[in-house]
């Protein structure tokens, strides 16, 4: 749900009448046409990713032999790399296999000889279509940060909550608490043992007009809950470790000391927020195999070894098949290793869109499922994702959803905001659309990843061709998505 009103354009303003009442709303409208510079972009793009995709193609023709055998190569590498994971009677053999079967592809694109150049050109063509196509795109995208995001007055009283040892004590690090008093905003710390949804609403009661916090996900939740119960807007200070909810909506989490700026003179958007149980939830819930290791006392200490010990056991020969199941648009999903539902959509078509959300608004939950069984649909797998195309292996699902049921187990391991718990069964997912306003700083991007960068697909060479002839891609804008009108009620009052 987007936070524009149809009556703070300019234009709509100078028709306002004492006396009357206006109702926002909206309608179709003709889509804007891109400027020159971005349908010389991408006319570029669109140029020189087909002569990459023919070189590519007249590479492989010519080399077919050796193409094979690197692509045979590769396969069996990913093989040995899976049964490493999860055998630990063949681990290192299968290791050493691996690497003699990476070293196997790389021979085999060296011995092509001189056209092994042609392929140091496609990598290039590639990064260089992109770069144009995002330039292609960037109007597009600026229009619709400025249609989601609409500009408030400074906060009165606006209460930030710091967990100074999120993400390795990086509030402390930076100076944060000293940065928010020199910009007049009133600090909590927390401290061990306190409650921060008790003081969250104490701050509520004691006249705060927002609410921020500087942690985690799982904390960003909490103070979220309780902003969106009170109808106060939310402020993200990214000091977490991941920082995901930051990432998709827009802000820098480099430079965490930015994000302050939203207590000043601001933007702000209505975004969805997610429940589980009851439990909200602002980026996604994860079950299967990520939520057992999370789970596992040992996970926090030492990662890279929890994973090598719990996989075997999960993954490996024998291992017994996840219990859960959940309703698909295609029927019941059972037993997949992996069910990811979050607050929307996650974009997962790229490795530059992976992990991200090109919106928070869109009111639904978005789902993922996976499901791998053995070393062999770990290659289909790999090959779907190098193609750009994961949904096209067959035990991937991905839909949305208002509202899900997951069932079947008693009780299950779940990362919530990527914090374990152990849940009854069953779990009942629902969206809240526009139930959070949320604030950034004017600095601030706006925009997360997989907004900035579009795709790399088909479907991106088609987005090319309509800008050209000057329309709207079709991937960042909807046609009269963001066009609005004014409705006039003569009679009634203001």
């Amino acid at each position: 749900m987007s936070s524009h009103n149809a009556a703070n354009s300019p234009r709509e303003a100078e028709n306002l009448q004492p006396g009357w009442r206006y109702r926002a709303h909206m309608v179709r409208a003709a889509p804007p046409a891109p400027p020159f510079r971005s349908r010389l972009a991408a006319g570029a793009a669109f140029t020189l990713a087909v002569a990459t995709l023919a070189l590519l193609a007249a590479f492989t023709i010519g080399n077919l032999l050796y193409v094979l055998a690197a692509l045979v190569s590769g396969a069996l590498a990913i093989s040995m790399v899976w049964v490493a994971a999860t055998d630990h009677r063949v681990r290192w053999w299968a290791a050493a296999a691996a690497v003699i079967f990476v070293a196997g592809a790389i021979a085999s694109l060296v011995a092509a000889g001189a056209d092994a150049l042609a392929i140091v050109i496609v990598v290039v063509g590639i990064l260089l279509s992109s770069g144009l196509a995002d330039l292609a795109l960037r109007w597009e995208v600026h229009r619709v940060v400025a249609h989601r995001w609409r500009a408030v007055p400074p906060t009165n009283n606006g209460v930030l909550f710091v967990n100074p040892k999120s993400g390795d004590g990086k509030a402390t690090r930076l100076g944060l608490v000293g940065e928010a008093d020199r910009l007049g905003i009133r600090t909590v710390t927390l401290e061990k043992g306190d409650d921060l949804r008790a003081l969250a609403e104490q701050a509520v009661q004691d006249g705060a007009d927002a609410l921020g916090m500087a942690g985690g996900d799982g904390s960003q939740a909490v103070v979220a809950s309780v902003a969106a119960a009170h109808g106060l807007p939310f402020i993200c200070i990214p000091t977490g470790t991941r920082n995901h909810l930051a990432l998709d909506l827009g802000l820098d989490r480099d430079h965490p000391l930015l994000a302050l700026g939203a207590f000043g003179a601001a933007r702000e958007s209505s975004i969805d927020l997610a429940e589980v149980n009851g439990q909200v939830f602002v980026n996604n819930v994860s079950l299967g195999v990520y939520a057992r290791i999370v789970a596992s006392d040992e996970y926090r200490e030492a990662k890279g070894r929890t994973v090598a010990e719990l996989l075997p056991t999960m993954l490996g020969p024998g291992a017994p098949r996840f219990g859960l199941m959940v309703d698909g648009p295609d029927g019941p999903v059972e037993g997949a290793c992996v069910i990811e539902v979050s607050n929307n959509l996650y974009r997962l078509t790229s490795i530059a869109g992976f992990g991200s959300r090109p919106r928070l608004d869109g009111g639904n939950l978005g789902v993922t499922t996976l499901s791998v069984r053995n070393a062999a649909d770990v290659n289909r797998l790999v090959a779907s994702e190098l193609a750009g195309h994961p949904e096209r292996f067959e035990g991937w699902r991905q839909w949305t959803s208002t509202d899900l049921v997951v069932d079947g187990l008693p009780e299950t391991a779940a990362a919530v905001d990527g914090e374990a718990r152990t849940w009854a069964t069953p779990l009942h997912f629902r969206t809240r659309p526009g139930a959070l306003r949320a604030r950034i700083a004017v600095d601030e991007p706006g925009a997360s990843p997989a907004l900035l960068h579009p795709p790399v697909s088909m479907n991106t060479l088609f987005a090319l061709v309509r800008i050209v002839v000057g329309r709207p891609s079709g991937i960042e804008w909807e046609e009269g998505r963001a066009a609005s009108a004014v409705t006039q009620c003569r009679g009634e009052t203001s």
